[in-house]
């Protein structure tokens, strides 16, 4: 098969049905240029769940959502973390890893739900409110953890939530996930107005139109969705959280409402299962290619930064999370 990189056929093997061989060629050379680059800048590739499969399989050293990515920043031993996500993730991995290089490979690669707060709307908010600790969504600037009390992700709010031992809480910025995380705890939680541009689109109709033209199909849904929508669901989760499912009960016909990607890349490690994709695109994620990657590490770009005042206060934030 000439397509195929010469030392690397299984590289092909686990994307061969999401990439036509013909297309192969495109991504081969780019692929093996960034296998070297890393060995010569001990260098690893953190890929979150949502990249496309030719990053999530062929060239990510370790993969997952927001809180498996970074509870593992902290454990690398490499010189360079490349963080192929959104610069949230990136500025996380910085947080955890003050001394190593992190590289960004787009500085556009932002997040609906980080722009939707400021670390001003914080202070503001607990001036109004005081008292009140302040759990942050990891999908938020570093500047937004610096104001906040402690972190949390899809796959642990509730138990962030519970962890503090008070009968309420304000968790920004998304106010589906906060809503979700209310009707499972018995914590008040007061909510921002923020929202995923993914998530956000799914609608309950979305939900009956899947199954009835579907039959039998299992629906996993995000719990940036809508509270309808997580309600018409089967089940709601973190991005891991779904894939464990999938894993767990192999549901022959299923459907997963988030980023496409994150379905191209589960059907990949389950080719026995047929899965349904109304496809919804993060269009900040993909703006990581393998192409950008391989800039990143050729050029040193982009480095991630953070003024150090603000490092300090928003690294606790992370670390009382990763602490629960």
């Amino acid at each position: 098969m000439s397509a195929i990189l010469p030392s690397g056929a299984s590289l092909y093997d686990r994307v061969r049905h999401f990439v036509p061989q013909i297309e192969w060629p495109a991504f081969a050379k780019d692929i093996e240029a960034i296998l070297d680059l890393k060995k010569q800048r001990n260098a690893v590739i953190l890929a979150h769940n949502y990249q496309t499969p030719e990053i999530f399989h062929c060239v990510a050293d370790i993969v997952g959502d927001s809180l498996v990515l970074a509870r593992e920043a902290m454990t690398v031993e490499a010189d360079v973390i490349v963080l192929a996500g959104v610069h949230f993730m990136a500025e996380t991995a910085k947080l955890l890893n003050p001394q190593k290089t992190v590289l960004i490979p787009d500085l556009a690669a932002g997040c609906s739900l980080a722009d939707s707060i400021t670390a001003e709307d914080v202070r503001l908010m607990r001036r109004r409110i005081p008292n009140v600790p302040i759990v942050t969504y990891v999908n938020t600037s570093a500047a937004v953890k610096a104001e906040s009390d402690i972190c949390c992700t899809s796959g642990n709010a509730r138990a962030v939530v519970e962890s503090l031992g008070v009968p309420r809480v304000i968790m920004l910025p998304d106010e589906y996930l906060a809503k979700n995380i209310a009707a499972e705890t018995d914590v008040e939680i007061l909510a921002w107005k923020g929202h995923c541009e993914v998530h956000e689109r799914f609608t309950p109709a979305d939900i009956r139109e899947l199954r009835e033209s579907h039959p039998g199909v299992i629906v996993l849904a995000h719990p940036e969705c809508a509270p309808e929508v997580v309600a018409e669901a089967d089940f709601s989760g973190s991005t891991a959280a779904m894939s464990d499912y999938v894993e767990r009960q192999k549901p022959p016909r299923v459907v997963l409402l988030t980023e496409c990607s994150m379905s191209d890349n589960v059907a990949l490690q389950h080719p026995e299962l047929e899965f349904i994709r109304p496809c919804n695109l993060c269009p900040h994620m993909k703006r990581i290619t393998l192409a950008n990657i391989r800039e990143a590490l050729e050029q040193n770009r982009h480095v991630v930064t953070i003024e150090p005042e603000i490092a300090g206060r928003a690294r606790l934030a992370v670390e009382r999370m990763l602490a629960v």
